[in-house]
């Protein structure tokens, strides 16, 4: 891999990933267990989506996320231990618990907020890629959604407008071939959400979402673009979530079968990276069994104080909410 990514950058990448992974998973638990309130949407199996494109990306770039944005903020550099707080709706949480687990944001980080909005966080990232343009500084703006999002009005309003402008924006498409319960091929004539892109005169690339050397690579390519001023680009992975639409067991609804969820699950996206690092004499199996230990200690860690943090008072009920004049 002389021309890919230094074996920093792979280690990186893959800290970043084992970290959503957990994460998720002992917040899925905690879900499950009714520890947490309200409904958690999962973002295991696009691990290699977020760590992917999030490694190019400085404090500085900002992002808009989605209502399975846990992924997207742990890969940006959110902590555990506000995360879980804001899950628990908790004062210590990034949004002081009053957000919940669709709306965590952190401007320190550059993240602008998850959004339970289907199709909510493009035209804020267009709002923040035409601030940039206008401060003219290097920042790139990157948005998540969904194959489904793609349908909205909101999306082609804001690649539109993106592409118009030239701003240094990134859209991110993470299909996974679910809007909700709803299949790809029942709510879109098309197969490629890429084959959008043309229609804005901007680039569309197609990229294997579970390959995170690929998105690494074409997210590093279009993130570039971006910032020498070329303007947008449309970036489709191809991904799969292992979870159900919300939670682990999720509804009962039966929508896709257990033969498609297994046959997506052999293409572990972090399994896939530890082999291939193991065969480059990166990490070793032990050594990536070591990474998962840690970060595990780091979640319950993390839990346990989240779980020990005091709840928001009734008289800051509105704080943050209404503008006072002030």
């Amino acid at each position: 891999m002389a021309d890919g990514p230094s074996n920093e950058v792979l280690l990186d990448i893959h800290e970043r990933m084992v970290r959503i992974r957990i994460f998720e998973e002992e917040a899925g638990k905690l879900m499950e267990n009714g520890k947490v309130p309200g409904a958690l949407h999962l973002y295991v199996g696009q691990e290699a989506v977020a760590a992917g494109v999030m490694a190019h990306l400085s404090d500085a770039d900002q992002i808009t996320s989605t209502h399975r944005g846990h992924g997207h903020v742990v890969a940006k550099g959110g902590q555990f231990k506000e995360m879980y707080a804001e899950l628990y709706g908790r004062v210590t949480g990034y949004c002081k618990g009053m957000g919940g687990s669709m709306h965590i944001s952190n401007f320190d980080i550059g993240i602008l907020g998850a959004n339970g909005i289907v199709c909510g966080g493009p035209p804020i990232a267009v709002g923040a890629a035409f601030s940039n343009k206008y401060r003219e500084t290097d920042q790139v703006a990157v948005t998540f959604f969904g194959d489904g999002a793609s349908n909205e009005g909101a999306f082609h309003e804001a690649a539109n407008m993106a592409a118009l402008y030239k701003l240094p924006c990134l859209f991110v498409c993470e299909n996974n071939g679910f809007g909700e319960y709803t299949s790809q091929k029942r709510h879109q004539a098309i197969r490629d959400v890429a084959d959008r892109a043309a229609g804005y005169g901007m680039p569309g690339v197609i990229v294997d979402g579970m390959d995170v050397i690929a998105v690494y690579e074409a997210a590093g390519e279009a993130i570039n673009r971006a910032r020498r001023g070329e303007g947008p680009t449309l970036l489709e992975c191809k991904t799969y979530r292992f979870y159900d639409h919300v939670g682990v067991r999720g509804m009962g609804i039966d929508y896709r079968s257990d033969d498609e969820v297994k046959e997506w699950k052999q293409r572990d996206p972090i399994k896939l990276l530890e082999d291939r690092l193991a065969e480059q004499d990166v990490l070793s199996n032990d050594d990536a069994a070591a990474v998962h230990e840690r970060v595990r200690s780091e979640a319950m860690e993390a839990i346990a104080w989240a779980d020990a943090s005091p709840y928001p008072a009734v008289e800051n009920l509105l704080d943050d909410v209404y503008y006072n004049g002030e």
